[in-house]
């Protein structure tokens, strides 16, 4: 299962990501502002986002109700202190599919989790992607451009099929780390610069340009 968790209370954010980790053996990213949850949200495929309503930089609800308008299709559990019915109402009405009322069992969160792991929100990525003349088979793990194949390692295959899901959007050196080691992982940033020139090598000039574009100081992206 692969998780978002957008808390802001560090010390309750810290304590349920170890603890989703821990009992449903998963991946979780945990993030401390409405801002970064729908940029994480976007960027990435989970099994559910899990909202908390009182956050800055966007609180829950409006957080959850940008992922809809966005077209985000993904799971959404609202996890949040008031109980009031209106309150409730306010939040299923912004997109979210269910709503957990704090403090909670870990149990009931993992129960909710289940339940809405197993119904069907987010349609099958395509099996190939396309930029120009390049072409990303994802289920056998075959790139080709201009009908050449292009031999990539596991790593590089994830950051170029990564940047292609996200075409015109630029992704950080940071969201890069997170999404292809993850949250943990004891990766130095340079490395993720490291891949993209071994992958730029292996790939012929695109249209008087490189594929992949840098953007100083902040990341990668492809364009759209």
């Amino acid at each position: 299962m692969k998780l978002l968790l957008a808390e802001d209370d560090r010390k309750l954010g810290e304590l349920t990501a170890h603890l989703l980790r821990k009992k449903t053996g998963g991946t979780v990213d945990w993030v401390t502002t409405g801002g970064d949850a729908f940029d994480y949200a976007t960027a990435s495929s989970y099994d559910v986002v899990i909202l908390d309503w009182m956050m800055p930089g966007g609180d829950g609800r409006e957080t959850c109700a940008r992922l809809r308008k966005a077209g985000y299709l993904g799971a959404i559990l609202m996890l949040t202190a008031k109980d009031a019915l209106h309150d409730r109402i306010e939040g299923l009405d912004a997109g979210a599919d269910d709503y957990l009322v704090k403090p909670f069992e870990m149990d009931e969160l993992l129960a909710r989790l289940r339940a809405l792991s197993r119904r069907s929100f987010v349609p099958l990525q395509d099996d190939v992607a396309r930029a120009g003349n390049l072409e990303l088979q994802r289920t056998n793990q075959i790139v080709r451009q201009g009908g050449r194949p292009i031999q990539l390692s596991p790593r590089e295959f994830q950051i170029l099929d990564l940047l292609m899901q996200n075409k015109g959007r630029t992704l950080t050196r940071e969201t890069i780390l997170d999404r292809v080691w993850g949250l943990d992982a004891d990766v130095n940033l340079k490395t993720i610069d490291a891949i993209v020139k071994l992958i730029r090598k292996k790939l012929e000039s695109f249209e008087s340009r490189e594929l992949i574009q840098s953007v100083r100081g902040v990341g990668y992206k492809i364009d759209a």
